[in-house]
């Protein structure tokens, strides 16, 4: 009787190529595709960094091999260096030889397809803000020349799916939203707290949020802003001078950036997010996920594919702060309505979980 002979597993690499994984929405979500796919045995990641600061803030698995450029970035020579480093990632991925290449970025995908142009690899690509925002000038040229000639384009919603469509005459396009972090349980109780989380940007209308919590005028709710200064508008102070003209600064709270959010959530009872425009917004789905009905603007686009209005939140027309105050009176006056929402809330956002996500992505990226 002879010995079964054991043939290794070939392993398909995945290379994932980002300009960088500092802080942010669209780094976050890398940083955890990364960790979720490198549980499969049968793949090997890859993670190339191209970016000016090719910095990792998110922790990532050891065995994930990362590319880097050994060179910094002089903004002084930007042309020289940005050539260089279109070099440096054409020459990493093709020593790299992926079966897959994810790019992530608007303003970058370009980019990546213009240094992996000619090379066998699939690359598939995701913009990652609105799809409303489209880019001008060289960028929009570069988009329309370039994108259709990607293997595949991730949308986050089932409208930026067919705006896409339309600008790229793309037919290999398929929705995947983000994973959603659900925020840790801790043992804190529910206050009478109206919570936003997000950048001190106009684009977030924290200055209206305030004037509109100060006009429902609830007695014993307070409202806590959590989120730092951003894309130098200082709006922090124009923010602080608002609460104190209206003399609100004992029921308004700036906490300002938070790394760990989660107790913020817990100790809310409801969510409110006013952006005039979003790609696909984190913070509504950790909200959900931990049990909060949200009321949010009906903006393009995010919004809509996490709440259905009237069953696990409320959507209201962009700019219509009226209309706001009230959802959010009547669920600060309805103790069950906000039971009832939050827990819908929470069951419809499961299936934005990581490990479900994931799979989408591997399924599409490299066949089921």
């Amino acid at each position: 009787m002879h010995d079964k002979v054991c043939t290794p597993m070939v392993r398909r690499k995945l290379c994932l190529v980002i300009p960088s994984l500092q802080a942010g929405g669209m780094e976050r979500v890398m940083s955890e595709l990364a960790t979720y796919l490198y549980g499969h045995d049968d793949l090997e990641i890859h993670l190339v960094l191209y970016g000016k600061r090719p910095e990792i803030f998110y922790q990532i698995p050891d065995g994930i091999r990362v590319h880097k450029p050994l060179s910094g970035f002089n903004n002084r020579y930007r042309f020289y260096y940005s050539v260089s480093r279109l070099v440096f990632l054409r020459k990493a991925v093709a020593r790299i030889n992926p079966d897959s290449v994810l790019s992530f970025g608007e303003y970058w995908n370009s980019f990546v397809l213009l240094a992996l142009f000619g090379l066998s690899c699939p690359v598939y690509i995701s913009d990652r803000c609105s799809p409303a925002s489209e880019p001008h000038g060289i960028h929009k040229i570069l988009r329309r020349w370039l994108y259709p000639g990607a293997k595949g384009v991730i949308a986050q919603t089932a409208l930026a799916r067919k705006m896409y469509k339309e600008q790229f005459r793309h037919e290999n396009i398929s929705v995947i939203g983000n994973p959603i972090r659900f925020p840790e349980q801790t043992s804190v109780s529910r206050q009478k707290r109206v919570l936003t989380i997000g950048r001190l940007i106009r684009s977030k209308n924290h200055d209206e949020i305030i004037r509109m919590f100060c006009r429902i005028d609830k007695p014993g709710w307070n409202l806590v802003i959590v989120g730092g200064d951003a894309l130098k508008q200082g709006n922090e102070e124009i923010l602080r001078g608002i609460v104190k003209s209206l003399d609100a600064e004992s029921k308004v709270e700036l906490a300002g950036y938070r790394k760990n959010t989660d107790n913020y959530y817990y100790e809310s009872s409801l969510f409110v997010l006013a952006s005039e425009s979003e790609g696909f917004p984190n913070v509504i789905g950790e909200a959900m996920a931990a049990g909060l009905p949200v009321v949010a603007f009906d903006c393009i686009a995010g919004p809509s594919e996490m709440i259905t209005d009237g069953v696990n939140g409320f959507l209201v027309p962009v700019g219509d702060y009226d209309q706001m105050a009230s959802r959010i009176e009547l669920l600060m006056d309805d103790d069950d309505l906000r039971s009832t929402m939050g827990s819908r809330a929470r069951e419809a956002i499961e299936r934005f979980r990581l490990d479900v996500i994931g799979n989408e992505y591997y399924n599409f990226l490299l066949g089921a």
